[in-house]
């Protein structure tokens, strides 16, 4: 579990505003869940977590990063396809998916 927070205000932890919920698997990073504040969406959380989790596993020399389910016509999805090159999972094969 992975906590991101604004920082600390005076001797207290800064505000919670996004936790993602990771496994270290041997290929890559599961990205399991990923919560975060709405209240400001100019902060683009969800994608500040996948170039954070993008990092983490080249850090760690893991060549995948999995990023969950994606559902096209999803709007809460969507920012998904825009981290290329990405692949999905159709028919039981590793497939490219392009983004529209």
């Amino acid at each position: 579990i992975v906590e991101f927070r604004d920082g600390p205000q005076d001797t207290h932890p800064g505000k919670l505003r996004m936790v993602s919920m990771i496994d270290i698997l041997e290929q890559g990073i599961s990205s399991v869940y990923t919560f975060f504040d709405t209240t400001n969406p100019s902060a683009s959380y969800g994608t500040y977590s996948i170039l954070w989790q993008i990092r983490q596993a080249l850090e760690l020399e893991l060549p995948y990063l999995y990023l969950g389910y994606y559902i096209e016509n999803s709007e809460k999805m969507s920012y998904k396809a825009k981290f290329q090159p990405i692949e999905g999972l159709i028919d039981d094969h590793w497939q490219a998916i392009v983004a529209r």
